[in-house]
This record gives C-alpha cells, sequence and structure tokens, in this order.
C-alpha cells in the first residue's frame, strides 16, 4: 500500500540538523518547514480560506474534541467532509483530543480505556478512547490524523510522567489497530516531559510500532524555551530521517528557529491569531502593540516590507482606531498579518537550509528579534 502522506527530504543544513523537503498529502504538497495555523472549529478565527492562502498558508489543523461536540463528526462527513465542510482544498491535519486532557483537566476523568470529558458546552459526555479518537478522525476526512496521547500536567514527578509515556505508547499501539482510512496518515506523539530516558525510549517503542510520521508532544504546557530545546535534542535523534517530525503547539518565533534546527518539519500554534486578536503584531524588528498612543497618526505599515494585506494596504495609525472602535477589522488585519509573518519567516528558513546557512541565518534573525522588544 502506498503511504497517504510521505515525507521527501532535499537538503540538510550543512551547520546544523535543520532540514528542508516535501510533504507529499492526498491535497497536495507542501514545503518544509512549514508552519499549520490552528482552525480549531473548521476555522481560523476570523480569516477566509482567501485571506490564509494570500498569506502564505498552505496547511492547517483543526481539532477532533470541539469539532466531536459540535457539531458532530456525522454532520461534518455527511456535509462533504471536512475540506469541503471548511472549503479548504489544501492538506488538514487533525490532532487527537490529548491535549484538551491537560487543558481541561478539570472535566477529565482518565483510565487505561481512555478519556471521558465533560462538555465544556453543555456538561454532556464525550466517551474518547483510542479507537474513538481515530474513528472521529476518519469520519473527519483529515489528511493526517493524531493518536490519542497522555499529556501530563507539568511540573511533576518522574514516575507520573513515566506512566504517562507508557500509557501513551500502549494508546498508539490500539489507534494503530483502529485505523480503517488508506487515504489517511496517523502520526504518533513522543512524550516524556525533560527526561531524555523516557522521551528516547517513548520514540524507539513508537518507531518499532511504525507511523506514516512522529509528533514530540508535551512541550507547549509552560515550558521554558531551555525545556523546549532540551525536549526536541533528546527526541529528534531517535525519529526516522525519512518521516515528517512535527513539533506540537509551537509557535514563538525564537522557538521556531530553535526547532528548526533539531530538525522539526512542521508546526502549529494559535499565537499568531490569539495576538492577532489582541491587538499585537510580530515584527522583524519587535513586537508592536497596535493600542499604543505612539501609532495614533502613524502612517507606516505595521512592518515595514511586509506585503501582506494589512501592510499593503493599511496604516497603523488606521489599524490603531479600528481596535479602539471594536471594528472586527483590526483583529482580521492583525492575525493576517502575523500568519503572514510566520509563514514568510520559515520560508526564509527554508532557503537558508537549501543554502547551507542556516546556522548565520538564526543567529541574525534572533538577532533582529531581540529578547522582547515592544513597541
Amino acid at each position: 500500500m502506498v503511504a497517504p502522506v510521505r515525507f521527501e527530504l532535499l537538503a540538510v543544513d550543512s551547520g546544523s540538523a535543520a532540514r528542508s523537503g516535501l510533504l507529499h498529502t492526498p491535497h497536495g504538497t507542501v514545503e518544509t518547514p512549514i508552519f499549520m495555523p490552528v482552525g480549531t472549529q473548521a476555522t481560523v478565527k476570523g480569516v477566509v480560506p482567501d485571506l490564509l492562502r494570500a498569506a502564505g498558508s498552505r496547511m492547517l489543523l483543526a481539532n477532533t474534541y470541539h469539532l466531536a461536540l459540535r457539531p458532530g463528526e456525522a454532520a461534518v462527513e455527511q456535509l462533504g467532509g471536512l475540506h469541503r465542510f471548511m472549503a479548504w482544498d489544501g492538506p488538514i491535519l487533525t490532532d487527537s483530543g490529548g491535549f484538551q486532557v491537560f487543558s481541561m483537566s478539570d472535566r477529565v476523568t482518565l483510565s487505561e480505556r481512555g478519556v471521558a470529558f465533560r462538555s465544556h458546552l453543555d456538561g454532556s459526555l464525550l466517551d474518547l478512547t483510542p479507537e474513538r479518537a481515530i474513528a472521529i478522525q476518519e469520519a473527519l476526512g483529515s489528511d493526517v490524523a493524531m493518536v490519542l496521547d497522555h499529556c501530563p500536567a507539568l511540573p511533576a514527578e518522574k514516575a507520573a510522567i513515566a506512566e504517562a509515556t507508557d500509557r501513551t505508547v500502549r494508546w498508539a499501539r490500539r489507534c494503530k489497530e483502529a485505523r480503517s482510512r488508506p487515504d489517511q496518515a496517523v502520526f504518533g506523539i513522543v512524550q516524556g516531559g525533560a527526561h531524555a530516558d523516557l522521551r528516547g525510549e517513548c520514540a524507539e517503542r513508537l518507531v518499532e510500532i511504525g507511523f506514516d510520521g512522529y509528533a514530540i508532544g508535551g512541550v507547549s504546557v509552560g515550558e521554558s524555551p531551555e525545556e523546549i530545546r532540551k525536549a526536541l535534542d533528546v527526541s529528534t535523534p531517535h525519529l526516522p530521517s525519512d518521516q515528517a517530525r512535527y513539533l506540537m503547539g509551537v509557535g514563538r518565533p525564537q522557538d521556531v528557529l530553535d526547532a528548526i534546527a533539531a530538525g522539526v518539519d512542521m508546526f502549529d500554534c494559535v499565537l499568531p491569531t490569539r495576538n492577532g486578536r489582541n491587538a499585537t503584531c510580530l515584527t522583524m524588528q519587535g513586537t508592536v502593540r497596535m493600542r499604543n498612543a505612539a501609532h495614533k497618526t502613524d502612517p507606516r505599515p505595521i512592518e515595514e516590507g511586509c506585503d501582506c494585506l494589512a501592510c499593503s494596504r493599511f496604516s497603523r495609525g488606521y489599524i490603531r482606531h479600528l481596535f479602539l472602535a471594536d471594528e472586527m477589522l483590526g483583529p482580521i488585519l492583525a492575525s493576517v498579518h502575523n500568519l503572514a509573518f510566520l509563514h514568510r519567516l520559515v520560508s526564509r528558513a527554508r532557503e537558508a537550509i537549501r543554502a547551507g546557512r542556516y546556522v548565520q541565518f538564526r543567529a541574525e534573525t534572533l538577532e533582529a528579534l531581540g529578547p522582547s522588544s515592544v513597541k
């Protein structure tokens, strides 16, 4: 059987583990490294598909837990599957609901069988087993489905993290055994907290089971950048070089650059659109707060040289006005800019990798971004 998703390695940087390639999927081929905007409920908040395309988006992420609750995977399937449902003809990855085990822990009952959620909408029960997680994602029809994993809250004792890691592997095996769609890839997820031995063992056990790609999980739950780098350094060497590597839930520019240097191919995060809705814009000169009084009569774009819709047509002064007037166009334009910024960042990273100068590119970019400058 031909793999539903295939990773093609094109180049590896001469001074780091950074790599560039192609991810071939049933809904098209995308270049890696790639940043995937998050469309939790089958929509990237405030940004229609045409604007996503124009900003540089090529692959999106949607959320299994939320779509299972509303409108329900059966409704999505009856309406033609997730791609038609959200009018997106490019690749889509769906997460499994594993992150909600962490983020909604007060609504979760966890057992070896799976996870029972009390809906945040109406209190109804969602029984999510590894088999059910795969069935939901198969009904949604995404290109990449994620196994159900146990993402423990940190900090935690090593014994608790080891237990969650073991459960993640057992659930991953059940997910693989439950899959039935030949046109949908399934990715395993490496857990293990900050413990090198647990992450290494988890990765090796998942590779032994065999998946179409591998994700590094449990690194967006409050760790420091140093802890994220450590998790990457101890995980990626254990993963196959001829398959895609996906870092879940990371989108801060500095963290993306570090992860690319460690050999990661795929990223997702709500950061660009969440920041956009909160009037915070990413630029190569630091973070720009669009509500600041300094922008009241500023004729410049959010970022000089950016060709996104927001920067090519509107001034900082106008966008500030939109936010102060509580007009929905403000968050839309700021979100579009932030997405374009991250897509441009990874595009330049791809170019640097192919030229064998990623180490220099990363150093120059980190220096330009600064520690945490706000304007």
